[in-house]
């Protein structure tokens, strides 16, 4: 984690903080990015420190807040946060897109998707789960991650405490 906060801080960016070794990077810019520009910037440096390709999402602090307002799991009583996931989209499916996965169902597990982000509650282990990445990148055409609630949390905490 020590070389990506390196190539963090050579592409500019202060503050940089890693939580888990799992890719969560939190830092501060001070140049007006589009998002989208910024990850692939981010994308391409990792690529030429370590010559592969790892997909890069980048969220504002802003949108990490919003994101922990709205999931519809979240606000039930008595959910069990173990049970919740929260999978980033790079981008915001197509109408079309959606449409087709509005009949989709797994019984067990349950997912609602917001803008670019898909909630996820998972009746056993994510592991278990048909609600993966790769299903999601699959069926939306888009690239994502998915991250646990309290890794989503933390995240937060961490972004707000900077």
């Amino acid at each position: 984690m020590a070389d990506l906060i390196d190539i963090y801080e050579k592409l500019g960016f202060s503050n940089v903080i890693t939580y888990i070794q799992s890719g969560n990077i939190i830092f501060d810019s001070n140049k007006k990015e589009d998002q989208k520009e910024l990850g692939q910037r981010i994308e391409q440096a990792i690529n030429k420190a370590y010559d592969f390709d790892v997909p890069v999402i980048v969220r504002t602090v802003q949108e990490i807040e919003n994101t922990l307002a709205i999931n519809p799991f979240f606000k039930k009583q008595e959910v069990d946060i173990e049970r919740l996931h929260l999978t980033f989209l790079a981008d915001i499916p197509s109408l079309e897109k959606l449409e087709k996965l509005k009949n989709t169902d797994f019984p067990s597990d349950k997912f609602k998707i917001i803008g670019n982000n898909v909630f996820i509650y998972c009746s056993g282990k994510y592991s278990d789960s048909k609600l993966t990445n790769k299903f999601f990148e699959s069926k939306l055409k888009i690239t994502a991650t998915t991250r646990n609630w309290k890794t989503v949390i933390k995240l937060n905490e961490i972004a707000a405490t900077k």
